[in-house]
Order: C-alpha cells, then sequence, then structure tokens
C-alpha cells in the first residue's frame, strides 16, 4: 500500500490489494477478522472469529455492561491472534487495523479500540475507527452485489434506523425508534416468556408452533406521520396479554411469541414502506432495500420484507445471517471502503480518537471526512 508522506495516510487514489483486521466490541461479541479486498474488485473474507457471552449474561436477562467489559478484556488478544492465524497472514502483512468506535457500550468499546491501537502502534499500521453502524450499513457490499444508493433497514439489539446510503460516508437517515430497539424488544419479551436469550431466535423458535391471529396487537403510531418506529407498546401488550393467561401452557407461548413476532414485522415493514416512498420521490433513485443487523436474520421479517419490495418493485438485498450480527468482518470491510474512499484520518487523529457511546451515523469522526449528507436528529 502507498502511504503519503504523512505517516498513516493511504492515499486513495494509488490503493491497489488491502489486507485488513477488524476489530468489534461493541456489546457483547468479541470479534475480529481479516478481510482481503483486490485491486479487481473481488474479495474474501479470511478469517471471522466471533466469542459470545451468552453464558456470563444469562442469569440476567440481559447484556450487563461491566460484565461484558470484563469479559472483552479476557478475551480481545487471544481473538485477535486467532483471526490473524485463521487468515494465514502476519500482522506485519495487514495494510490498516480498523476498529468499531462507537456507538455502543463504552467499557466494550474502549477495550476493541484501544487493542486495535496497540496493534496499529506496534506494527505502524494506518488505524481506522469505524462507526459501528457504518460497518452495518456497508456490510451487505462485503458479500453481495449493492450498489449506491440504497434504503438501509438497520435492525439490532441497539439500533433500529432507517437510513438513505448514497456512498460512503453519506448517509441521511429516515427514521429511528423512539423507545425500544427491535432486538431489545426481542430480548425482553423473551425474558418475559421465560425463553431465554439470546431473544430474537429464541422468539423466532417458539413462534414455529404458533397461530398469528389468535391475538391481536396495535399498530403502533398509526396516525404518526414520518417513518420512526415505536416497540415499547409492542412488548407492554405482549406482557398483558400472557398476564391474562392463569397458567399459560406451551402452545399459549408458541402463540404468543408468533402474535408478537408478525406484529413487529408489520410494524417494520410499515415505517420500511413510508421510506420507500420518500427515497422514489427523490434524485437518488434507490430501488434497494438493504435489510442488516442481527434482527435482520429473522425469518418472518424477511419474509415481510420479501412481500413488501416485490409489490412495489423493488430489490431485496440481505447480508447472510453470519454478517447480519455484530461480526469483525464488517468493520474490516468498512475500514476498507473508508481506505478506498480517501477518509481514513491520518494516525495522530486515529490515535487520539476516543471511545463513543453515542454516535450518529451523520456526524463526520474526524476532518478529514466530508460529512454525512443530511444530518438528522442525535440518535
Amino acid at each position: 500500500m502507498i502511504l503519503s508522506a504523512e505517516y498513516g495516510v493511504p492515499d486513495g487514489g494509488k490503493l491497489g490489494d488491502l489486507l485488513v483486521l477488524g476489530v468489534e466490541s461493541s456489546c457483547d461479541d468479541t470479534a475480529a477478522a481479516v478481510v482481503l479486498s483486490r485491486r479487481d474488485g473481488s474479495r474474501a473474507i479470511l478469517s471471522n472469529v466471533t466469542l459470545a457471552q451468552y453464558d456470563r449474561h444469562a442469569a440476567y436477562g440481559g447484556v450487563v455492561p461491566e460484565i461484558a467489559a470484563r469479559a472483552h478484556v479476557e478475551r480481545i488478544d487471544g481473538i485477535i491472534a486467532q483471526a490473524i492465524e485463521i487468515s494465514g497472514h502476519t500482522f506485519a502483512e495487514l495494510d490498516a487495523v480498523a476498529a468499531t468506535a462507537g456507538p455502543g457500550l463504552i467499557g466494550g468499546v474502549m477495550v476493541g479500540l484501544t487493542a486495535a491501537k496497540a496493534v496499529a502502534l506496534a506494527h505502524e499500521l494506518p488505524l481506522i475507527p469505524v462507526n459501528h453502524l457504518e460497518g452495518h450499513a456497508l456490510s451487505v457490499r462485503m458479500s453481495e452485489e449493492a450498489a449506491f444508493p440504497y434504503l438501509l433497514l438497520l435492525i439490532s439489539g441497539g439500533h433500529t434506523q432507517l437510513i438513505e446510503v448514497s456512498g460512503v460516508g453519506a448517509y441521511r437517515r429516515l427514521g429511528t425508534t423512539i423507545d425500544d430497539a427491535a432486538g431489545e424488544a426481542f430480548d425482553k419479551s423473551a425474558k418475559l416468556l421465560g425463553l431465554g436469550q439470546p431473544g430474537g431466535p429464541m422468539i423466532e423458535a417458539a413462534a414455529k408452533g404458533g397461530r398469528t391471529g389468535r391475538f391481536t396487537f396495535p399498530k403502533p403510531l398509526a396516525r404518526r406521520e414520518g417513518c420512526d418506529f415505536s416497540l415499547s407498546g409492542l412488548k407492554t401488550a405482549l406482557r398483558l396479554e400472557a398476564e391474562a393467561i392463569e397458567r399459560p401452557t406451551a402452545g399459549d407461548v408458541a402463540d404468543l411469541a408468533a402474535a408478537f413476532q408478525a406484529a413487529i414485522a408489520e410494524h417494520l415493514a410499515d415505517r420500511t414502506a413510508r421510506a420507500m416512498g420518500i427515497v422514489e420521490q427523490g434524485e437518488n433513485g434507490a430501488r434497494t432495500l438493504v435489510a442488516a443487523g442481527g434482527v435482520a436474520a429473522n425469518g418472518a421479517i424477511r419474509a415481510r420484507l420479501e412481500a413488501l419490495t416485490q409489490d412495489r418493485g423493488w430489490r431485496l438485498v440481505i447480508p447472510p445471517a453470519k454478517y447480519c450480527t455484530d461480526n469483525g468482518a464488517m468493520i474490516a470491510w468498512a475500514g476498507i471502503e473508508r481506505l478506498r474512499a480517501g477518509l481514513a484520518p491520518d494516525f495522530a487523529t486515529a490515535l487520539a480518537i476516543a471511545p463513543r457511546a453515542r454516535w450518529p451515523l451523520a456526524e463526520p469522526i474526524a476532518g478529514r471526512e466530508h460529512g454525512g449528507g443530511k444530518k438528522g436528529p442525535k440518535a
């Protein structure tokens, strides 16, 4: 890789093959990956190592930030070393290190970003701080053909947003949740039903044997304009229905899970349809919907989005399930995209970047960035 005179600033116009290490630790998954992007446009995910913490948080029914941060400290070095070993390369062969700098649980973000800074310093490599949301936003381009522009439905444990993606670093938020994120709603509802964690897969598994029509849930924000989401009301409706059953059977739980899952899928589709209408009237001409984030792995939600896009003549693209959940490969890929777009900060700036618990996707991180399109309200 060709660097400019100032150490660590890649010359975006002269990059050939790129081998990048990605580090992700924004929640309860400790992850690292090595991704290769070739000059001819092809790419290869050489390693993608993720270690979850479900066992450490199971007793609490959700992620405990202090426990998550401690687990990241214990595991991060080994996960990075394993990712390098599996890739068949060495630290000396890397072209850059990318790491999540936020948003997320601040303790976890701090651990991953600090580890990435140490690797970059020790091996004299460019460092690319990555917005976790951008990792999800661009992850589809790592494994699928998805040209800009496109509409992104980002649905994860901490985020539920609709974003118009015009290019790397160019984002316009059209809608966001005003209370719970989709993944959070699944986790809390799974706990309520005694299904365990992670909530999304547990609800989906229970719902396979259930009837969607037995219970009726409200339609959130039905009379409210715009593309924002609200999921706390559905969670409350589920609790009330469950409490009305004196001794719930397995069949009752299955029916509750099926109805709840269907209600969330319908709400997501309704707000996404509104965002599609906005995009259709714009100048970008986007006719592709990308669904990313851990909740995008849910089969019922995928099916509802497929029906929506077919009805409107849009194309639906969803990354493979293993790249929907938090992973190091998407962070490495976002770093690669930033390198090729000439948006990597110089090394001194990158090294000074502090971890951020909150970081709206449209908000630039450093001076070399050209901004993020129309900035929406802070997340």
